[in-house]
């Protein structure tokens, strides 16, 4: 095996190519040489160990499973974390306009919650400021691999770090730039893309009374939509993360509503479970698609995060499943490393790829299915929909089972009796 400048390059420090980082790091002890190169300046190194708090209306969220809980336990950044999080104690499904609904709650699974909403920028600069404590783990940034060749048991790779360009050599390169990734497109990694033709519109909204917890699912005739329970950012003010899907040909008539019609009309769709809705912040739009990498792996290269696979964000499956993903791989990386094994051995990254295969497919077929279903607005479908959620909410297997899933645990997984 060819002596290498670094084990592996990660190519992204969002959440995903921190996470995977910091989980190299945990499960080999330190032992693997890893590179982070990123694309955007990275946050200043926090004196203190802890990274500064700051609140915003406007800052966007992601919601993280139970199980993903328990892996941020085991790498060490929890409790950080912990500081600046909204605990998801209940979750309440409903269909606008009918009978059904069920709700789910934590105390009925014997968990402590349901999951939890962290600010996106706070979970990266935790992430990145518990990184860059460890001397192993270097960073560029801003800089970006421009370039990658697979050589015999190697991967060759250029990196523009602002005028200069330099080569280096790793046993992997790790491809975590996002659902639009350059690198993937450079490699000839094809994808497979399911058209959702609706756009999801993004923000945060100010509520009458306190959210204590709750998230909602609220499907309507345009299509789903769901608000996630935020920490109070200072303000005093109740606040939610609101992602609601509109049929594409919509999406500038929604961006160009007033405030106040906005306002209006999620009121309208959404009910009074909240009571007034009183603010809403920046509004976002973006296409979705189900998109799916048709190969995750090669010699000396894997696929990861949105690179791999981009789910409907009403679900909340898109970061938890890449989570599992980046768990999975490092561990079988770390062990790989201690028998003195090629950490770009095609055997051993389609042995990864088996070992996701099914929670992969499930987790897949969980966020469209339900997608496709709450989005189906014809008579018959409704009345069956409906009827589904009233068993669900009167069966306690049944609504168990479904909320392990969506909880990010899989049946007969040793997470079922946490």
């Amino acid at each position: 095996m060819p002596h290498t400048d670094y084990d592996v390059v990660i190519a992204g420090g969002g959440m995903v190519g921190a996470s995977l980082a910091l989980s190299l790091y945990v499960h080999s002890g330190g032992k693997l040489r890893v590179l982070v190169v990123e694309s955007f300046a990275l946050p200043p190194l926090a004196e203190s160990g802890v990274p500064a708090y700051r609140p915003s209306f406007d800052a966007r969220a992601t919601a993280l499973s139970f199980g993903s809980q328990q892996i941020y336990q085991e790498l060490g950044v929890w409790s950080l974390l912990n500081e600046h999080l909204s605990t998801i104690s209940q979750v309440h499904v409903s269909d606008r306009g009918h009978f059904g609904s069920v709700l789910m709650t934590a105390e009925s699974q014997g968990w402590q919650a349901l999951g939890y909403v962290v600010e996106n920028m706070w979970l990266g600069n935790v992430l990145l400021n518990h990184l860059r404590q460890h001397t192993n783990i270097e960073f560029l940034s801003p800089a970006k691999v421009s370039g990658i060749q697979i050589a015999d048991g190697y991967a060759n790779l250029t990196i523009l770090d602002g005028e200069a360009s330099r080569d280096i050599t790793s046993q992997l390169v790790a491809v975590a730039d996002g659902a639009e990734s350059g690198l993937r497109a450079q490699l000839g990694i094809s994808a497979t893309v399911a058209d959702y033709h609706q756009v999801a519109v993004i923000a945060n909204v100010a509520t009458e009374r306190p959210h204590n917890g709750c998230a909602f699912e609220r499907f309507t005739e345009r299509g789903p939509l769901a608000l996630l329970p935020l920490v109070n950012d200072g303000s005093g003010e109740s606040r939610s993360a609101l992602v609601w899907t509109f049929p594409e040909n919509m999406a500038e008539e929604v961006m160009a509503w007033s405030e106040s019609e906005f306002l209006a009309e999620l009121q309208r769709n959404f009910g009074y479970r909240l009571g007034r809705l009183q603010k809403v912040g920046q509004r976002a739009s973006f296409p979705l698609q189900l998109m799916q990498a048709d190969e995750q792996v090669r010699r000396q290269v894997v696929v990861l995060g949105n690179a791999a696979h981009s789910l409907h964000p009403v679900a909340g499956q898109g970061f938890n499943l890449a989570l599992r993903d980046v768990d999975c791989l490092s561990r079988m990386l770390a062990m790989a490393q201690r028998e003195g094994r090629d950490l770009g051995s095609l055997g051993l990254l389609q042995g990864y790829v088996a070992s996701q295969e099914v929670d992969q497919r499930v987790t897949t077929a969980f966020s469209d299915q339900l997608t496709g279903i709450f989005s189906n607005r014809q008579p018959v479908l409704s009345v069956v929909r409906n009827l589904g959620l009233l068993l669900l909410d009167v069966t306690p297997a049944a609504k168990s089972r479904f909320v392990a899933r969506a909880a990010g645990i899989m049946p007969g997984s040793s997470a079922e009796s946490w």
